[in-house]
């Protein structure tokens, strides 16, 4: 037997990896794009279990008994922070698991956004490519101290993934800046959008706060159809996580064109395209400049 093992046991030295199946480390990620930057970074090292799935929206998420046992199951449960999943408190209680927190946000500049008069967190990071280069370097992080014999494989990927967003990220600047400052703003239907504009020059307006769970009140969907029309504002943009009848009314009422689907809280299903972050961003760059450049 041991004669039969040997070539493999050779193998895996020569290599460095093992000669025989790792059991994969049980990730729980908080929401769909997290769960995508996981499966990046960890590869068939991780099973990666996501709570919010692709065209799901977390704002609104209401947990039930079987996403208490899928967290007690984890041996990470990584969430995005900044008060973006207000109920996983209570779920990791009700789990009575003891699974390590991560929250993929921390080292980023946080965004505060006026909200029915009060100045909240914007939690929407992940609108600036730069912030999701640290969401990797933390999630990185993670996967190493649970798996240290990874070590090696985890750095590999971020290192290939951080290339890849960097080069995105150089990508959205440069097709902004093609389009005309004046064209640059548009109409989104809640402020998901906040850290985008800050980061690559983009006006956007929202009748929603940073949160769906809000209603937009009619005094607000008012000044935006005044606005959308003394300032020419191109385009009203649906979002796929949103009720698109909001978007509707606007454009209807202000003579904006209804621009494409921008991808804001989910990815998109696998077969559809924006089923990975990166695929996510490119769709919706492909989106913005084929509504506001004239």
């Amino acid at each position: 037997m041991l004669r039969l093992l040997a070539p493999y046991l050779f193998l895996g030295l020569l290599f460095g990896t093992p000669a025989y199946a790792v059991q994969p480390v049980p990730v729980v990620a908080s929401f769909s794009i997290l769960g995508d930057l996981v499966h990046q970074i960890g590869g068939d090292r991780v099973s990666v279990d996501t709570l919010v799935g692709p065209e799901e929206d977390a704002h609104v998420f209401d947990p039930a008994p079987r996403d208490a046992a899928r967290l007690a199951a984890a041996k990470l449960v990584i969430i995005n922070g900044l008060g973006f999943e207000g109920w996983i408190d209570r779920l990791i209680k009700a789990s009575g698991g003891t699974p390590r927190l991560v929250i993929a946000s921390v080292g980023i500049s946080s965004h505060r956004a006026l909200i029915d008069g009060h100045e909240r967190i914007d939690p929407h990071a992940w609108q600036d490519v730069s912030n999701v280069r640290i969401y990797a370097r933390n999630i990185a992080d993670a996967l190493i101290a649970s798996d240290p014999d990874g070590g090696g494989f985890y750095r590999a990927n971020l290192a290939r993934f951080d290339a890849e967003l960097a080069a995105l990220d150089d990508e959205i600047r440069t097709a902004i800046s093609a389009i005309p400052p004046e064209r640059r703003k548009i109409v989104t239907t809640h402020d998901a959008f906040g850290y985008f504009a800050l980061a690559y020059g983009v006006e956007m307006i929202a009748p929603q706060g940073v949160s769906t769970e809000a209603e937009a009140s009619a005094k607000d969907v008012a000044r935006i159809i005044r606005q959308v029309r003394s300032e020419k504002i191109p385009a009203v943009f649906l979002e796929n996580v949103i009720d698109p009848r909001l978007a509707q009314q606007i454009a209807a009422e202000s003579g904006a064109r209804i621009g494409g689907k921008l991808y804001s809280d989910a990815i998109s299903k696998e077969n559809a395209p924006a089923g990975t972050y990166i695929a996510m961003m490119k769709a919706n760059i492909r989106e913005l400049t084929k509504a506001l450049m004239p």
